[in-house]
């Protein structure tokens, strides 16, 4: 029996208020965020940390004082675990965080103590971003390499379309609509935003989303259905893809129409969704005379994700780089994809 490693990435998020300068300094400091040398990032970094750490505090204030990502990251390890049992191999998962902890070079010595066969590198984030997916493998790598972490390394890029993962939104929106009873409101798939320099670039981030948008909407089977893609948490004086969210809530209040939320891009509850889409989009809603504000919950521990993720772990290449079919899906106008060139 072979013993596999599967490293779960996510983003991280401070876990007291003392915490949030440090994260912002982290996340800010990142050379795939802030794409500038040193020193000149590190100032940036430290100048953006200070000013925003009084906003985001407040943010975190908002759910308890923390980021709930952690906890929630670590049960979806341990459902993969579950779902991975029975297996002819041994699976173990492990929870690195990008900007808190625990950071890659503290799992990088609980995965070499644990001394797999094999690393299932697998990011929870469902669609590749440079500023996502690239930028926590790279740290994997580079501490791994430090800690001479040599064992066969399988990587899963993105799964933009995974059957489960899609299945999983469907039944939430679903749901959602069942929930309130006649009512057709336009759905809005809200994902994170990028400034539009990075995707213009090279960066699939968006394509990705676009993708995973066309399978929803394909499996919900509904004619004439109503929906738009935006973008949110824009930060900065820099351009960001578009539409925005924030847009897409006021021309719903113009037009008098109903919107229901879905976190296309986010697999976990966290300040983006408990804040910025529970209260901050639904006071603007409210403001704005949207009639009817609804938001789908997260895929989150919903089992068909959770299987997706199990059936990317049993299919990956071994020792490979490979998308959720094991090729290339990116168009050729995006350098930055993962597989770019195969």
């Amino acid at each position: 029996m072979a013993r596999k490693a599967v490293v779960l990435f996510n983003l991280g998020g401070p876990d007291s208020l003392d915490a949030v300068k440090p994260f912002l300094f982290n996340l800010f400091n990142d050379p795939a965020i802030i794409r500038v040398p040193n020193p000149f990032r590190f100032l940036i970094a430290k100048l953006i940390s200070s000013r925003r750490t009084p906003i985001a505090q407040d943010i975190y204030r908002e759910i308890g004082g923390s980021s709930p990502i952690l906890p929630q990251t670590v049960d979806q390890a341990e459902a993969l675990d579950k779902a991975l049992q029975g297996e002819e191999d041994q699976y173990k998962s492990f929870v690195v965080m990008r900007y808190w902890h625990p950071r890659a070079e503290q799992v990088v010595r609980e995965v070499k103590a644990y001394d797999p066969d094999e690393i299932i590198l697998l990011p929870l984030y469902p669609q590749f971003s440079t500023t996502t997916s690239r930028s926590s493998i790279e740290e994997w790598k580079k501490e791994a390499e430090k800690a001479g972490l040599s064992c066969l390394h399988s990587t899963l890029c993105c799964y933009p379309d995974e059957e489960g993962f899609v299945a999983a939104n469907v039944q939430l929106i679903r749901q959602k609509l069942e929930e309130i009873e006649g009512e057709k409101p336009r759905l809005l798939f809200s994902a994170h935003g990028l400034p539009k320099k990075i995707v213009e670039s090279g960066d699939p981030y968006q394509w990705q989303v676009e993708q995973t948008v066309a399978a929803i909407v394909r499996e919900l089977g509904e004619d004439n259905l109503d929906y738009r893609i935006c973008f949110q948490s824009r930060v900065g004086p820099v351009e960001w893809i578009g539409p925005a969210t924030e847009e897409e809530i006021e021309q719903a209040g113009e037009e008098k129409r109903s919107l229901m939320v879905v976190p296309v891009a986010f697999v976990s509850e966290h300040s983006e969704t408990l804040v910025e889409l529970d209260i901050e989009y639904a006071e603007l809603a409210e403001e704005k005379g949207v009639p009817g504000y609804y938001r789908v919950p997260t895929v989150g521990l919903h089992p068909a994700f959770i299987e997706g993720l199990a059936s990317l772990v049993r299919r990956r290449k071994k020792g490979k780089t490979t998308s959720l079919c094991g090729r290339a899906i990116c168009p050729k106008t995006s350098g930055d994809c993962a597989l770019a060139g195969e």
